[in-house]
């Protein structure tokens, strides 16, 4: 197997790897503690074109491949998750469904200014009664003429507060279930929807958390996105290729958890010696670099799989399984080596420790990754 990357791929890695050094390292500490929406750094990311990486040019996009756009989110998740999960947002789950189950005239519309970053997205599924149930949403989008009216609550949205559109999973047919559900997108600027709490979290400051509300916003008809009942199909279509961006993302913080440990571990002195002279020092780092390697591997494995066009859903929740549980098991051990001092904001590694909590949470649980993978592995095994 043939892990080298091509002269674009490193490209890539060496621009993000740059930027995140030159431009997020520095400014991570500050966008945790303000909890401040890093605009300036966005704009950015839009320049250099990490906003639409797998959007074809023709769409505005960069035309890379998702391998590239998995070794950027490491790199910029390594140097500020906060940023890192505003750019696998508008990625994943924005620019991704459109450009899939859009029609032309949408991506046009929408699509071309997400992907040159001129737009933020969001992506609404979660509702405050219905998380990893998707097919249990009481938001309701019911045809009235040539338009839907749209009702109901969205929960836990990313970028809710800053997003310029959203693309929205709400239930056409509500005695469907799951077949009732449709997929739409839903222009802020066009169609005003209220943006009710935002979230005080644990990590992850710099982007905001969000509800939105929806009390009889009216969309065109020709908003929705895909066909009327695909929205179930839209959904966790998104969700499988979101995962890569999460698993990277994850991947990226326990590196920086990683690196900033080792270094720790060669100025630390204790008894008379560095710390990382230690065996009990040297067995936590052995198993970071192992851990940080195989989950970089699962990573590259899911996004070949989704570039070469075929099923990779299995792929994509063994990677975010694995990438998020790994980045707990790394940060927790960074801060460990760091002893009081990983306690104290002065230090990186507690906030590593929060960022890299959430990443077992979002864009489905680790129990809900479990259950993808038992069933897509007996499907093969009865199949």
């Amino acid at each position: 197997m043939d892990l080298s990357l091509t002269e674009t791929q490193q490209m890539i890695l060496d621009t993000a790897r740059a930027f995140a050094e030159k431009e997020l390292v520095p400014a991570a500490h500050d966008i945790d503690k303000n909890g401040q929406f890093p605009k300036d750094k966005v704009k950015k990311l839009a320049d250099l074109g990490f906003l639409g990486m797998a959007v074809p040019e023709q769409w505005g996009g960069a035309g890379l491949d998702n391998l590239s756009y998995a070794i950027a989110m490491e790199e910029i998740s390594r140097g500020c998750a906060s940023t890192g999960v505003i750019m696998s947002v508008n990625n994943s789950l924005v620019c991704d469904p459109i450009g899939k189950f859009g029609n032309d005239a949408q991506k046009k519309k929408f699509l071309v200014p997400l992907a040159q970053g001129k737009r933020l997205g969001c992506f609404a599924l979660s509702e405050p009664g219905s998380g990893s149930d998707a097919a249990g949403m009481r938001c309701t989008a019911i045809l009235d003429g040539d338009e839907y009216v749209l009702n109901g609550t969205k929960n836990w949205i990313t970028n809710g507060k800053e997003a310029d559109l959203c693309v929205l999973i709400a239930h056409s047919n509500p005695a469907e279930r799951h077949k009732g559900i449709s997929a739409f997108i839903v222009d802020r600027n066009a169609t005003p929807y209220g943006i009710g709490k935002v979230e005080d979290k644990l990590g992850i400051k710099g982007s905001s958390t969000t509800s939105l509300v929806f009390d009889n916003v009216r969309i065109p008809a020709e908003n929705r996105l895909g066909k009327e009942g695909d929205g179930f199909k839209v959904a966790m279509s998104t969700l499988d290729g979101g995962r890569i961006g999460i698993a990277a993302q994850a991947l990226g913080i326990a590196r920086a958890a990683f690196e900033e440990a080792l270094i720790y571990s060669r100025e630390r002195q204790a008894f008379g010696k560095y710390i990382g002279d230690f065996g009990a020092i040297q067995e936590m780092l052995a198993d970071m670099a192992a851990d940080i390697d195989a989950a970089r591997l699962l990573i590259w494995r899911s996004a070949v799989g989704k570039d070469e066009g075929g099923k990779f859903g299995k792929l994509s929740a063994m990677a975010k399984l694995y990438a998020s549980e790994m980045s707990a098991r790394v940060t927790h051990k960074a801060l460990q080596i760091h002893g009081g001092y990983g306690y104290v904001k002065e230090y990186n590694a507690e906030r590593h420790v929060r960022d890299a909590r959430i990443t077992e949470i979002y864009e489905g649980t680790s129990e809900i990754q479990r259950l993808v993978v038992a069933r897509e592995t007996l499907m093969e095994y009865a199949g």
